[in-house]
């Protein structure tokens, strides 16, 4: 079991010492890969490569629900999710990590929710307050941004990237949503660190954006990554820290099933 979550690249799997697969299914069927459980100085953390261990899973493809639902299965409360980003702003450039306060979701087709019945979650504030401050605080990070999450598999083409850019958001993703969404359902704490691994098509001149450029970038950001999530992991509360993320639910007729446990 671990209180503490990380969805990110495969890269994180030499994060943890001691880790051990932990294979299980969920409702929404098997996560992107079965979660690993380790040790990170004396806290017990989880971890799942959010693209598959392979990167097999394009954004549009990622099993979110199963994922977020396996690691509350492990007893994860707060969940750390680092992805990659296209900068909307000329000064943020690769290698910033920003640490969103709000998301746009323009994603289409994917699995929004993980109940069948109503419950409505307010999703104004949609990252959790104590982990984007225990972030902010330990690290050199952007500390707010809105993430607009795009579809994908494409890129931005340039007039599009130019619109993200006039409405003020910051920076561009495509795993963000429903991701956020699904764990505000879960009343899971939820932290995203967007890593800047490129402008986006429409800041800058010349040719686009290409798949070998981010995953370079990315790669190059890992160690600082892996660095900062050294410092803020130990500093983060404990489950039993009273955090509004964990009353998302409250006054629903779901909230008694998540307070004893996972959802059922």
């Amino acid at each position: 079991m671990a209180d503490i979550g990380v969805l990110g690249g495969s890269g994180f799997y030499s994060f943890l010492s001691g880790a051990e697969r932990v294979e299980l299914d969920t409702p929404f069927g098997a996560p992107s890969e079965a979660p690993v459980v380790g040790d990170l100085d004396g806290r017990p953390v989880a971890f799942i490569p959010r693209h598959g261990a392979d990167h097999r899973f394009p954004p549009h493809r990622v099993n979110y629900r199963a994922n977020l639902w396996a690691l509350r299965e492990l007893g994860v409360r707060q969940v750390l999710a680092p992805c990659a980003v296209g900068s909307l702003k000329p000064e943020l450039t690769p290698g910033t990590f920003v640490v969103p306060d709000q998301y746009v979701d323009r994603t289409w087709g994917r699995e929004q929710t993980v109940y069948d019945e109503v419950v409505h979650v307010d999703a104004a504030d949609p990252y959790c307050p104590a982990g984007r401050a225990t972030v902010i605080a330990s690290g050199n990070v952007v500390p707010e941004g809105t993430m607009v999450v795009i579809n994908g598999p494409r890129f931005s083409t340039r007039a599009e990237s130019r619109w993200h850019a006039a409405q003020g958001w910051s920076v561009v993703g495509m795993t963000g949503a429903p991701e956020a969404a699904i764990a505000r359902e879960l009343a899971l704490c939820y932290t995203s660190i967007a890593v800047v691994t490129d402008h986006d098509a429409g800041v800058e001149t010349g040719s686009g954006v290409t798949q070998a450029e981010v995953f370079e970038a990315f790669q190059h950001s890992i160690q600082r990554l892996q660095q900062l999530l050294r410092t803020v992991i130990p500093q983060l509360a404990g489950p039993t820290t009273d955090c509004p993320c964990h009353h998302t639910l409250d006054g629903t007729a779901v909230a008694p099933a998540v307070a004893g446990g996972a959802v059922r």
